[in-house]
Order: structure tokens, then sequence, then C-alpha cells
């Protein structure tokens, strides 16, 4: 599994579709998911640490992990399938059980940015759909990436509002 972050959101045009974009930490691919609006709308306040006066599902499902002494210790984002991504929570019980449960990638990225947990991508799946940035165009890929989150700091969680 390879460690990715997220860079950010954005409304990707002409479609007026949401994405999520996702960077593998020690390399150079880039992973875009196309989610829906209401988990870009999540993905978009974890990053900018706001916390909205009554808990997304989101906010409820680290508080119900929390509140059973569980802990999210990872997401895998897993395959496409069909143009459709897979990803699984690997959550640690009370017992200290490991369960690997099925999610909609928006989700479980939305739930580890609240959590603080490490999100990881198969190798199959970074070279299905991921976007290789070769060094020789780092420095256009960084002042891209740099655009990129210049657009964020200028966004709205409105701006997802369907």
């Amino acid at each position: 599994m390879i460690p990715v972050e997220v860079v950010g959101v954005r409304v990707e045009m002409p479609s007026n579709q949401p994405i999520v974009l996702l960077k593998e930490i020690d390399g150079s691919r880039f992973l875009p998911i196309w989610v829906g609006a209401v988990e870009a709308t999540a993905i978009a306040f974890a990053q900018q640490g706001v916390l909205p006066p009554r808990p997304l599902t989101h906010d409820l499902m680290k508080d119900l992990l929390e509140q059973l002494n569980g802990s999210l210790d990872a997401v895998h984002l897993t395959e496409l399938r069909d143009g459709v991504f897979y990803a699984d929570l690997v959550v640690k019980t009370s017992t200290q059980q490991q369960l690997v449960i099925s999610a909609r990638p928006s989700d479980a990225i939305a739930l580890a940015l609240r959590t603080k947990s490490a999100i990881l991508a198969t190798e199959d799946l970074l070279a299905e759909a991921g976007i290789e940035i070769p060094d020789e165009e780092s420095s256009e890929a960084n002042e891209e990436v740099e655009r990129f989150r210049e657009f964020l700091d200028q966004i709205n969680p409105e701006d997802f509002a369907g």
C-alpha cells in the first residue's frame, strides 16, 4: 500500500462535478477521484478545520468510533472497477480486533481527515488511475498544485451546494 495525501477538492468544469485530488506522498503520481457534492463539502470542511454547529455524517462516524473505544487505523483505496472507485475502512475495535469495512472512497477520505488516519492506495489502483507527473515537469506540477491550493483558499463549502 502506498501512502497518499489529500491535495484538495475542486469542481471540475464544464461538468460541474467535484473531485478530490490525492497525491502519492513519496512519489509523483496524482489520483483524482470524482465525488458527490455532499462528500466534497465534508472533505473541504475537514481540510479547512470548519466545525459545523451540529455534526455532519462523518463527524458522527468519528464520534461513534471514539465512544465505542474504536479507532480508524487507515483507509485503503483499493480498486477501480467499471469506472467506480472502491475503498475499505480498517477499524480497530475496543477489543483490538481489526475489522475491514467496505466504504465509498469519498466517505472514507472524509472520515480519515477527521481522525487523522492514514490514506493508502494500492499500487494497482495508482498504476491504473494515477496521473504520472515526471520529475522534469515537477516545477510545472508544483505550480499547478499551488494554483489548486489558491483555488481552495478562495472557495466556500456553499460552492458545492446542489
